[in-house]
């Protein structure tokens, strides 16, 4: 500990001899040695397994959007939360779809007449046999517009095979069999996903209607079945329960560490829905929360800005039949139940995964603006032997798949410790074997000590730190200039209007600096601080707003939900679109449809699925309200429709006359030029208006 603290000292004095550094680290010291001294693992690991025990399926556990164990799981959350001492505990209400999944068991016979019962995993759809029901079940490959060429599905189950990590997620296929007539669809993954075990079952966000049904089998029952389909034992009983109620509520539960400014607050966030147990996801996550919250408290920690602990309800799934349908808790709650968070809320600080060593660094993933400042505060945090000796990482943007992405698009800036990149995503991701059996003490630790020192030390510092400059950079990296030059764009502009932004974003930086090194003046000689908090103050307003407006006018995603400069996307297009046409005008159909026409928009699944699958999936998107999208509103750039195309090419090969999808890809060209004129056009008018608002700042 004295190690560390000696650390501490050398690292926040900067340069040698400068006292007041020096005397603002000892009292730094203080705190940071009272939190550590009181953050405990024992507290947070019977949080995760006390929530494990709230189950609305009796077998396979699940506390999901809305549910009676989400509920009760949100009540026992309420209830700790005041039992350690928080204040102004609340349970705020949003609305959700409710998910209710009771169970669904399938009973068959083997191959040698044997009956065997297996327990399938759920997903967010409505179906209900009440009591068990005799069907036919027949096997359909991978679901494609191929697998159903001579098979007839009408009123049957469909056992399928998915790998949704490399191929499509579960509601193409779904959705194909429910217009080919099937009653449900059975799928197990083969690859992608639960690779820990044969045993595995997996849960994911449907992405679709309710009323496509499908479940999930183990790969070793799957095997099972499927060598008693090859015998000819087609029939099997299913009995499943699953409830999809619209618009119902559910509650997000908050409480206070009450600092001298009420308005100012930093979130700790975290959600507590999750699939199976989810030990690690989610709940190691809220333990993790809940005993960062505990250990403030006792150490008796007096904050200057109100830190906020929330336990969010509806991450995994939370709105039927959208594409965005997951991290509905956060959206809501930012944008529904707590508006007033957004230009008033610093730092979000969200938790996923964080009991389990997924690298052998650990990584911080946050905005842009934040990575420089979190880059320097990781040199202070102490390491724990035998984990993460690699140390840290901070890594930028921000990705969608949790509930920071939500605060951030809102405007909050915001954070969280990564796990995408793990291998814990292939195997034990969103398993039942996400248990007990992944607990890792010393990752726990690391992430205590990580992440309770980062808000205390962010909460002493007077101005946000959010430094521009790297978004800036990173649009500017992100451009094809001589794509752009042979379009005749206004790249030139947009890069030379990026440079002055890095330099105003410098020059803000500056003054950032000076306000909070006088912060930490006035905190050492003991004198007044309050003209430094409301300059301060009127700073913080004006930086939120700006990082506001970034977000909202330099974010959109692919679609495949990946964050992207709105260029890009046309830029990928024309690539791609160039690249297939030379292909093609060669007779090489073969290789311009398996290296490049998928890369254009949504169009990979214009090769595997009936027309009206593909269409549905691009028209809810592009023509659904904006209520529906919630996070995703307005982040796609565009769509370019290639289904037509991209069957005719398949159905005539190679060395044909392709006049005809020549001159379609042509057209769409000459479209996606105008679409990157349009998009670096915008671009430009926005980084001109973040640069306005840097100079109204510096």
């Amino acid at each position: 500990m004295s190690v560390l603290f000696c650390i501490l000292v050398v690292v926040g004095c900067g340069q040698k001899g400068n006292s007041v550094d020096s005397k603002y680290s000892e009292i730094q010291e203080k705190d940071f040695k009272n939190y550590l001294e009181k953050v405990d693992t024992e507290y947070a690991h019977k949080i995760a397994l006390d929530l494990g025990e709230f189950k609305q399926n009796q077998e396979l556990g699940y506390r999901t959007a809305g549910s009676s164990a989400e509920y009760e799981a949100g009540k026992y959350l309420e209830k700790e939360m005041k039992n350690i001492g928080l204040t102004e505990v609340s349970a705020d209400e949003i609305r959700v779809d409710k998910w209710e999944f009771e169970k669904a068991n399938l009973i068959f016979k083997d191959k040698s007449g044997n009956e065997v019962k297996s327990v399938l995993g759920g997903y967010q759809i409505n179906f209900d046999t009440k009591g068990e029901k005799e069907f036919d079940i027949v096997y359909a490959g991978k679901g494609t517009k191929d697998d159903y060429e001579n098979i007839d599905v009408t009123g049957k189950l469909v056992l399928l095979d998915i790998n949704q990590r490399e191929e499509w997620w579960v509601n193409y296929p779904t959705l194909q069999a429910h217009f080919k007539g099937a009653v449900a669809v059975i799928v197990a993954q083969d690859g992608g996903y639960s690779e820990v075990d044969d045993k595995a079952l997996n849960a994911q966000d449907i992405c679709g209607p309710d009323y496509a049904p499908v479940f999930s089998i183990s790969k070793a029952d799957r095997n099972v079945l499927k060598e008693a389909i090859d015998n000819g034992n087609t029939k099997v009983k299913l009995d499943a329960k699953s409830k999809v109620d619209f618009d119902q509520k559910t509650y997000n539960y908050i409480g206070k560490i009450e600092g001298k400014d009420k308005d100012n607050v930093i979130v700790y966030s975290a959600h507590y829905d999750a699939y199976f147990s989810g030990l690690q996801d989610n709940s190691m996550a809220v333990g993790l929360m809940m005993s960062i919250a505990k250990a403030m408290v006792e150490s008796g920690y007096q904050p200057d800005k109100t830190i906020v602990f929330a336990a969010l309800s509806a991450e995994e799934w939370g709105v039927s039949n959208t594409r965005y349908d997951w991290s509905t808790g956060a959206y809501r709650q930012i944008n529904e139940a707590r508006p007033e968070w957004i230009g008033n809320a610093l730092l979000d600080i969200n938790f996923e995964l964080p009991a389990y060593e997924h690298e052998t660094h650990d990584e911080i993933r946050a905005i842009y603006e934040l990575k420089n400042y979190l880059t320097d505060f990781s040199k202070l945090v102490p390491k724990v032997d035998g984990v993460y000796k690699d140390g840290i990482e901070v890594v930028a943007p921000l990705r969608t798949w949790s509930d920071d992405f939500s605060f951030a698009t809102s405007g909050i800036p915001a954070l969280r410790n990564d796990f995408q990149d793990s291998e814990f995503m292939k195997t034990h991701y969103h398993t039942q074997m996400d248990d007990k059996e992944t607990y890792n003490e010393k990752a726990l630790k690391f992430h205590q000590n990580l992440y309770g020192l980062l808000g205390i030390y962010y909460d002493k510092t007077a101005v946000v730190p959010l430094d521009f400059s790297n978004r800036m950079e990173a649009l500017k990296e992100s451009i094809n200039a001589e794509m752009n030059k042979s379009e005749g764009t206004e790249y030139k502009e947009l890069i030379a209007e990026s440079d002055r932004a890095i330099s105003n974003a410098k020059e803000v930086m500056k003054k950032v600096e000076k306000l909070n090194q006088d912060y930490k003046n006035a905190l050492v000689n003991n004198e007044p601080t309050d003209g430094i908090l409301k300059a301060s103050k009127e700073l913080n307003s004006k930086l939120l707003e700006t990082f506001k407006y970034a977000e909202s006018n330099l974010v959109r995603l692919t679609w495949e939900d990946e964050p992207i400069f709105a260029h890009q996307n046309p830029q990928t297009n024309i690539e791609a679109l160039s690249n297939s046409k030379g292909l093609i005008e060669k007779g090489d159909v073969t290789k311009a449809l398996d290296e490049e026409l998928y890369k254009v928009d949504n169009n990979w699944y214009a090769y595997s699925f009936d027309k009206d699958v593909f269409e549905y999936f691009t028209n809810y998107v592009i023509n659904a309200e904006k209520g529906k999208l919630m996070w995703g509103a307005g982040k796609v750039v565009s769509h370019r429709d290639l289904y037509d195309l991209i069957n005719s090419l398949q159905e005539k090969g190679d060395g044909k006359e392709y006049s005809a999808e020549l001159e379609i890809i042509s057209k769409s060209i000459k479209e996606e030029q105008e679409i990157l004129k349009q998009t670096v056009a915008e671009e430009l008018k926005s980084v001109k208006e973040i640069n306005n608002l840097l100079e109204s700042i510096k």
